[in-house]
């Protein structure tokens, strides 16, 4: 991934949480991630993940952005936010977590959350 300093939703970025990487099977590795999208015409707050295969596994947030190259499928949204209204989790405490960091992202866009490093696009 290519890290950038100034935020163009054109890119596609998102921001990162750099103590999040976390290893599951043999070569998979993942991190939590947010991001803004446009969805017919209307910006968007998403909060997911970006995993990729990597061998050998990544030693750290760094290594992981470094080698993950290939965006063609984008991160796996967990929960989106529109303003108006909610997509993803069923679990009501899952849904009220999303919320508390997509309302206000959303809000401010295009800051970047605490907590989260961006920008980094494919």
């Amino acid at each position: 991934m290519i890290r950038e300093d100034k935020f163009l939703i054109s890119r596609r970025p998102y921001a990162v949480d750099l103590g999040s990487l976390r290893a599951w099977g043999e070569h998979w590795a993942s991190i939590d991630a947010v991001w803004f999208r446009r969805r017919k015409g209307i910006t968007v707050a998403c909060i997911g993940t970006l995993r990729d295969l990597q061998n050998p596994l990544p030693k750290d947030a760094a290594e992981f952005l470094a080698r993950h190259d290939d965006g063609r499928y984008g991160g796996d949204c967990d929960g989106r936010w529109d303003g108006e209204r909610y997509w993803g989790a069923q679990k009501p405490e899952v849904i009220e977590q999303h919320l508390e960091l997509l309302r206000p992202m959303l809000a401010n866009y295009p800051a970047i959350p605490a907590g989260y490093q961006g920008w980094w696009r494919f």
